[in-house]
């Protein structure tokens, strides 16, 4: 059976908010709200004015993670003066899953690269998640959305080393490229089955740049905003936002997000959180 995929072409906040409402799977009881804070000096990231209404209804908690390279994220002191400069601790309930440790730890026996994930602790104070993904390139998984959340994006600042490094920390920067993308799908595994399915997922297709929000320099968006897309099935989601840039010949940015991607290999990552059963890159797109 075919995963649903719903998509709008209207890009408002109003409309995040709509898609979320007509959602049959939204996630039930204490939420944790999944979304990227944007590295100080990037553009392109989506503000929480954007977020906001969506986040207003679920009542759910703004989480974030530091991150494991150099900038204005990678410590809490750091990270917690960044998210209140971007005004997410302004208007939201804001979590850093990892501001202390020790973090929890997700086995995953059946982990194609790695059998462990370490995520902020405090993932297990909540009951469903929702992702709010960005969609957009990336310098090392050509690109970002549904599935880096849920593995580079929970991850503690000692596990995405340890997801870079395809398990070694010590080869964050050199490990096999396609063993770190297949590392991200295990992760993303212990996720899903960490929340047994309680989640749901919006990627946002505006400026869509070939770089992440994780950039403190960034290239401006390439391409023109597609639309907005809602899924309970992460693989699926991540599958149709490619698929709708492949389909937008028309665009003359489509070639350089696609380099970005394609160079990077950034589909394998679908291809392996499906084989391990994550989700499904058969969908019906549904157009609201």
């Amino acid at each position: 059976m075919k995963s649903k995929v719903y998509f709008s072409r209207d890009i408002s906040p109003q409309t995040v908010k709509r898609m979320y409402e007509l959602s049959q799977n939204k996630p039930t009881g204490k939420l944790a709200v999944k979304l990227h804070s944007g590295e100080v000096g990037n553009q392109n990231f989506l503000k929480p004015d954007f977020w906001k209404p969506v986040i207003d209804l679920t009542g759910g908690t703004v989480c974030e993670c530091n991150t494991a390279y150099e900038g204005e994220r990678n410590t809490t002191a750091k990270h917690l003066k960044t998210l209140e400069k971007h005004g997410w601790s302004k208007y939201f309930k804001v979590d850093l899953l990892d501001a202390e440790g020790p973090d929890l730890v997700l086995d995953i026996p059946d982990g194609k690269v790695i059998k462990k994930n370490y995520v902020g602790k405090n993932l297990k104070n909540y009951d469903g998640l929702l992702v709010l993904s960005h969609f957009k390139g990336h310098p090392m998984g050509g690109y970002g959305g549904a599935l880096k959340q849920l593995s580079i994006g929970i991850a503690s600042s000692y596990g995405k080393m340890y997801i870079h490094g395809a398990g070694d920390t010590d080869a964050f920067w050199t490990s096999d490229h396609d063993s770190f993308l297949e590392s991200m799908a295990d992760a993303a595994l212990s996720v899903v089955r960490f929340f047994k399915g309680n989640a749901l997922y919006i990627n946002v297709m505006k400026n869509m740049s070939v770089d992440c929000d994780c950039c403190a320099v960034a290239e401006d968006p390439c391409m023109k905003d597609i639309g907005i897309l809602l899924s309970d099935d992460p693989v699926a989601i991540d599958r149709a936002c490619l698929d709708l840039v492949y389909a937008a010949k028309d665009d003359k940015g489509q070639a350089h997000l696609l380099q970005r991607i394609e160079s990077l290999n950034g589909a394998h990552t679908i291809d392996a959180a499906e084989a391990l059963g994550v989700g499904s890159q058969q969908y019906d797109l549904i157009e609201v």
